[in-house]
């Protein structure tokens, strides 16, 4: 009897070392388990992860008064209480106003992994990134002359922009919106997919890991590969035309190269696509099938490689709402028309 269980659990090994072998071949990559080998990852050396930074950003990106209403947030539309998202079709920004593109907030959740950041790619990283919605119109409509005035009417920001970056720093646009960055770098959520490649085999259940396997046959990690299982730049609409793609004038770069979306939470950042026409989960594997690989998906492998998205349901970093400093005569004033 020992010796029946011994030989099935040998079996059950190799079975999943074969499936691990397959994802890697795959172009599948796993979230290290080791906090050194994550920062080497993550980390920026042109501006390179601290505490004091982290914990300044925190705060920079819960302030709604960075915006020129006041009421608008970082957190607004990359809310991390949900997926990381804000769960719109379409941005909502100032002035209650739709994204004009109609195009809605990609997770910030493991946005670190991404080659590069917005739906055409135009940013590099993400302390680039952190610029654009401040300032764009239709979502904090700020000026950096207002965000910086802001931060430095209130000697409590003065203070921590003092202790992370050394007494002589000097606040500037581009230095707040690097600390934002900063702390959006630490966003990851590593997943029970992730344990599964780094060798627990019982990490997954068996119905995702024939989920994984009908993922990498079916083709869908020719674009949604490497950690972020996506974040690279891709075309779209290669052997069909997305059924919505008149939702909105959005046609990619100047080459049509859009970004791959991660699949990281997925299951929790509904609806799908960049303009967020697609409401359900296997409505949008399946679209991805005629669209980019001319391949009809099946009910039944929709409904597997669904089970296998939600092994990519990550553990969130425990976020505790930071307390603001209190705004004084010199600081700007809102204004909401």
């Amino acid at each position: 009897m020992k010796k029946i269980v011994a030989l099935a659990f040998m079996a059950a090994s190799l079975m999943a070392n074969s499936l691990i072998d397959d994802a890697k071949n795959a172009g599948l990559k796993a979230i290290p388990e080791s906090p050194s080998e994550l920062l080497k990852l993550i980390d920026n050396p042109k501006n390179p992860i601290t505490k004091a930074k982290v914990k300044l950003g925190k705060k920079l990106y819960f302030d709604p008064r960075l915006s020129k209403s006041g009421l608008i947030s970082c957190n607004t539309c990359h809310n991390l209480s949900k997926g990381g998202d804000d769960g719109m079709q379409a941005a909502i920004g100032h002035k209650w106003t739709a994204n004009p593109h109609h195009l809605s907030s990609p997770t910030v959740y493991n946005a670190v992994f991404n080659d590069k950041q917005f739906w055409d790619g135009r940013s590099p990283d993400l302390e680039d990134q952190a610029q654009g919605p401040i300032q764009a119109t239709p979502e904090m409509a700020a000026t950096p002359e207002h965000v910086v005035k802001t931060v430095t009417s209130m000697p409590a920001y003065v203070k921590e922009f003092k202790e992370a970056y050394g007494y002589d720093v000097k606040i500037t646009f581009k230095k707040i919106a690097d600390t934002i960055g900063t702390f959006e770098r630490t966003l990851v959520t590593p997943a029970p997919f992730d344990a599964f490649m780094n060798g627990h085999e019982d990490a997954m259940t068996k119905e995702q890991k024939e989920g994984l396997k009908t993922f990498i046959q079916v083709g869908c990690a020719s674009c949604h590969n490497g950690i972020g299982v996506g974040g690279s730049m891709g075309a779209m609409n290669v052997t069909a035309k997305y059924k919505y793609m008149n939702v909105g004038d959005f046609k990619g770069d100047k080459n049509g190269m859009v970004k791959v979306p991660t699949l990281r939470n997925v299951t929790e950042t509904a609806p799908y696509f960049h303009n967020g026409m697609v409401l359900t989960l296997q409505d949008a594997i399946k679209e991805m099938g005629r669209i980019q690989l001319g391949t009809k998906i099946t009910d039944k492998q929709a409904k597997s490689i669904e089970t296998f998205l939600g092994a990519l349901e990550g553990k969130k970093p425990y976020i505790k709402l930071p307390m603001l400093p209190a705004t004084n005569d010199n600081t700007p004033k809102p204004v909401v028309k």
